[in-house]
């Protein structure tokens, strides 16, 4: 980590486990920029890893366990959470990586109106980001077996229609009843963030194709683009049944783009390939408008025809039926970039 921070400064950091590295990209509003500082981002570390005699990975859980209890990075607040969750700590079950877009906003109320207003389309994000179908040496059945994983800890989950004072009142009541340990451990699949201005979407994956990766941080900037035109207009959120919701999410893991989807809004059974159609055209206003739609469609065509990161893992496996395989091209995919 030293190497590593003292070429990238505030732009890597540790993570809860050893294991584990966090980078973070600079606020651009180019797609192209993102995706070149990706790239180098993950040169820089693909190298350090390397010089330590490890490699990197972009994948949302472990394919191989390392055969020993991951460790847990030295601080006060993981020292806490492990102390206060120690069956979430105490094996690779819980080592899982996602990938956290953000979108500039003025402030939390205006980070809690797209969150609110977005809250049926995450489940097609988190459908196309799926990428970690093993875990612990075996296929788990999961396209996102990260997101069953992460769904163990508290404060994980779809995000309750909140204005700005009632975010302030569950937050509060949260932390003081101790079911979270600070406001840090709100992980709502769409949340302001605590430290930075931003809109914050945590339902996704890490992906070693940085395709997925430019996809996924377009529609969610399109889509909150243009739902802030809703709002503006003052449309209200859409009325959203708990239970679809949650359904939603369920396949999207389950299954991944591979297979069926839920239309929360719709209340019907779809492909998750059609979801991502709707969620590309309700995304196109906001994309049209930052000159985006066109690669946007091109992005999303790569991903059909590849079938996302779950659908590459298991087609590695399946040439010789070696996680070793799984692993090497995950390697491969991460350092191409």
């Amino acid at each position: 980590m030293k190497v590593a921070t003292a070429v990238l400064g505030e732009q890597v950091q540790a993570e809860f486990f050893g294991a584990q590295v966090e980078v973070c990209t600079r606020p651009t509003a180019d797609l192209a920029e993102l995706r070149s500082e990706l790239a180098l981002l993950r040169k820089v570390m693909g190298e350090v890893a390397a010089s330590e005699g490890c490699l990197l990975v972009a994948t949302g859980t472990p394919v191989i366990p390392r055969g020993i209890p991951p460790t847990v990075t030295p601080g006060e607040r993981y020292g806490r959470m492990t102390a206060r969750w120690p069956f979430l700590v105490g094996s690779y079950d819980g080592m899982v990586c996602g990938c956290h877009i953000h979108v500039g906003v003025t402030g939390r109320g205006q980070a809690l109106e797209p969150a609110n207003h977005m809250r049926a389309w995450l489940p097609t994000l988190q459908a196309l980001a799926a990428n970690s179908p093993f875990s612990l040496g075996r296929d788990r059945g999961w396209a996102s077996r990260r997101s069953v994983e992460h769904a163990r800890w508290p404060g994980v989950g779809p995000a309750p229609l909140l204005d700005e004072v009632g975010y302030e009142r569950v937050a509060d009541h949260l932390v003081k009843t101790g079911v979270l340990l600070d406001r840090r451990m709100i992980y709502w699949y769409a949340r302001p963030s605590e430290h930075v201005p931003t809109l914050e979407i945590r339902v996704c994956d890490v992906n070693a194709d940085l395709d997925v990766v430019q996809l996924l941080t377009a529609l969610v900037r399109g889509l909150a683009t243009t739902l802030l035109l809703d709002i503006g207009d003052g449309r209200p959120p859409p009325d959203v049944p708990a239970q679809g919701l949650h359904t939603a999410h369920w396949l999207a893991a389950r299954y991944g783009p591979a297979g069926e989807g839920l239309d929360p809004l719709r209340g019907e059974y779809v492909p998750a390939l059609t979801l991502a159609e709707r969620l590309l055209s309700r995304a196109a206003p906001g994309l049209a408008a930052v000159g985006d739609l066109g690669l946007a469609e091109e992005l999303l065509h790569r991903v059909r025809s590849s079938g996302g990161g779950a659908a590459r893992q298991r087609a590695a496996y399946l040439r010789r039926g070696r996680l070793g395989d799984v692993v090497g091209d995950l390697v491969r995919a991460t350092a191409a970039g």
